[in-house]
């Protein structure tokens, strides 16, 4: 099942950022020891009894003058609203009720998106705390006083939010027909490779369009078997500046991840692979879904014996935090390929919720073992006792250690490399939890 989506908007300078870094804590800092992956997140996974969502902060823009603020603040305002379950609406006890925050409330209350108003920066609840009741004026249900900042008030807020995610029915849980997302910048050709994907020789079961997450979910029917494609076409060209773009090509692309298995990452083979590439790849790497990247175009790179190895090496170096996804050359316009794509889709769906034995597993880690010995520090040397796989998609190993802080990054990524040598696990991301025994 999907992670339900929150979104932060507001005016800027209401404390937007601040909120969404005191929730997200230390995963931010996450970023900084993936290559690759930008540093200025504005999406997070958070986890609050129990209960993990996807928060996105809509926050940064400081623009010069009134007008463009409005315009602005509704951009923004209407992302999140195309894309996430519940808004976290935030507006500033000190500056009190605004006429600007009077028309976003006039909009969220269109939407009949669940809401929760949010009032920051009531540092003192005994001398600030009379001045939320004026934001009853909005119109969209009680006040919540939190200090983002102090992280006063924070979980009265969290409560509230996740008492509106939707319940997840069982027809839901138990459908499996595999979802795919396709990704990648605007024009990269996403629209062309789905009318490939879904041609008049297959099923096309049924069109289900304007979903919440503002995708478009194709089910279809290739070989006898059912998969439903998420196409992230959606993502309009903006007339602002770039970065609005990319932030609101983020946004969108985030809510697709969240919901499928197997991500698409499309590449345009003449402009080459770009930072903007790596963030979405990131997003589908932390989010440990399968991963397929579709070099576009193909048919028009002029190419010798070397193109595609020099082509494969740059990929592979840029997105090196993901050697595991796997890489085809394809043209949506003339279908090249196009057929492989769906092996390749099996084989990641295949890999991505595989399960191997706790007896082989561990025969491969004490071969592993004594092949290479664990690292030790001051005189205490790593033990590896026991390895046991806890869950799929993507798959998680537990390994049971004597003290995990002597667990390098590097030697579980060696116990990584010979858990795929024996059972390949293409196109998708492992995870490993190192504990000491007796811990839960």
């Amino acid at each position: 099942m999907s992670k339900p989506i929150v979104a932060i908007v507001g005016r800027p300078n209401v404390g937007k950022s601040t909120l969404f870094n005191a929730l997200a804590g230390e995963r931010i800092s996450i970023v900084k020891d993936t290559p690759g992956i930008t540093r200025d997140r504005i999406y997070a996974q958070v986890n609050w009894l129990d209960t993990t969502f996807t928060l996105i902060d809509t926050g940064g823009i400081e623009p010069d003058s009134k007008d463009i603020i409005l315009s602005k603040m509704r951009e923004q305002a209407q992302i999140a609203i195309d894309t996430a379950d519940v808004i976290i609406f935030m507006v500033d006890v000190r500056q009190g009720l605004q006429d600007a925050d009077s028309k976003v409330a006039d909009m969220l209350r269109r939407s009949h998106k669940s809401v929760v108003l949010v009032v920051n920066k009531v540092d003192n609840f005994e001398k600030f705390g009379n001045d939320t009741y004026e934001f009853y004026n909005l119109g969209i249900g009680v006040p919540v006083p939190i200090s983002a900042s102090g992280k006063l008030g924070l979980g009265d807020m969290l409560d509230r939010v996740i008492s509106h995610f939707p319940k997840s029915s069982k027809e839901e849980e138990e459908d499996d027909t595999p979802k795919i997302a396709i990704v990648g910048k605007p024009n990269v050709g996403k629209s062309s490779l789905l009318n490939k994907l879904i041609g008049e020789d297959r099923v096309i079961v049924s069109d289900i369009a304007g979903t919440t997450r503002d995708a478009i979910d194709t089910p279809v029917k290739h070989n006898g078997r059912e998969y439903i494609f998420i196409d992230t076409a959606g993502l309009r060209r903006k007339k602002n500046v770039k970065e609005e773009l990319e932030k609101y090509m983020v946004v969108r692309t985030v809510g697709a991840i969240e919901r499928s298995n197997v991500v698409i990452l499309m590449i345009d083979a003449v402009e080459g692979v770009t930072e903007q590439e790596a963030k979405i790849a990131g997003i589908a790497h932390e989010s440990g879904k399968g991963v397929i990247i579709a070099v576009n175009k193909w048919d028009a790179v002029e190419k010798n014996d070397k193109t595609i190895y020099r082509y494969e090496e740059k990929i592979r170096n840029t997105l090196s935090f993901m050697p595991y996804a796997e890489l085809i050359f394809i043209s949506a316009k003339s279908g090249q390929r196009i057929n492989k794509l769906y092996d390749l889709i099996d084989t990641v769906i295949e890999n991505h919720a595989l399960r191997i034995q706790t007896g082989v597993l561990n025969e491969i880690m004490a071969e592993a073992v004594s092949m290479q010995q664990p690292p030790s520090d001051k005189g205490k040397r790593l033990k590896l006792f026991y390895m046991t796989q806890v869950s799929v998609k993507p798959p998680t190993f537990v390994i049971f250690v004597n003290d995990k802080n002597l667990m390098h990054f590097s030697y579980t990524r060696y116990i990584e490399n010979k858990i795929r040598e024996a059972f390949g696990f293409k196109g998708t991301p492992l995870r490993f939890i190192i504990r000491e025994r007796g811990e839960k």
